[in-house]
C-alpha cells in the first residue's frame, strides 16, 4: 500500500509516516518503480505500535528500543519493564509538578477578590516570579 494508505491505516498523519521513515524507525517494505515507498501489513502494525507508544509519551529513542525488544523474540520482558518503570516515574514528576502549580495558581485565585479594584494577588504574585520557584 501507499504512504497515505499506510498513514491512514496505522492513524497517523502522512508526514509522520514520511518523518519515521527518514529516521529509519519504520521505513517501508519497499520502493515501487516509481520510487514511491510501499508498505505492507508488518510496517502498518509497527506504526500502530509507535503511535500507540508515542500516546503514552515515549520518545523516539524510546520507541526505537520498544521496537528493538518487540521484534526480539529472546528478549527479557525485565527489560521492557524498565522502560515502562521509566516512563511512569517521568509522569509522576510531571504530575507532582502539575499539582505543585495548581495548589499555587488556586491559592492565588483564591486571594484575590475579583472586584472592581485594580489590586489583584494574582498579578502581583505572578510578578514576584512565585511560580518559577515551583
Amino acid at each position: 500500500m501507499n504512504i497515505g494508505d499506510a498513514a491512514r491505516a496505522a492513524g497517523l498523519p502522512t508526514k509522520t509516516v514520511r518523518y519515521y521513515a527518514d529516521i529509519g524507525l519504520v521505513g517501508p517494505s519497499a520502493r515501487r518503480e516509481n520510487g514511491y515507498r510501499d508498505y505492507g501489513p508488518p510496517e502498518v502494525s509497527k506504526l500502530r505500535f509507535v503511535q500507540r507508544a508515542r500516546s503514552f509519551g515515549f520518545s523516539i529513542e524510546d520507541c526505537r528500543e520498544l521496537l528493538a525488544l518487540y521484534e526480539d523474540r529472546s528478549r527479557a520482558s525485565a527489560d521492557v519493564k524498565a522502560i515502562a518503570l521509566e516512563r511512569i516515574a517521568e509522569i509522576e514528576a510531571k504530575m507532582a509538578e502539575l499539582q505543585k502549580l495548581h495548589d499555587e495558581l488556586k491559592h492565588l485565585a483564591d486571594c484575590c477578590s475579583g472586584d472592581h479594584r485594580p489590586d489583584c494577588p494574582i498579578l502581583d504574585g505572578l510578578s514576584a516570579g512565585l511560580l518559577d520557584k515551583a
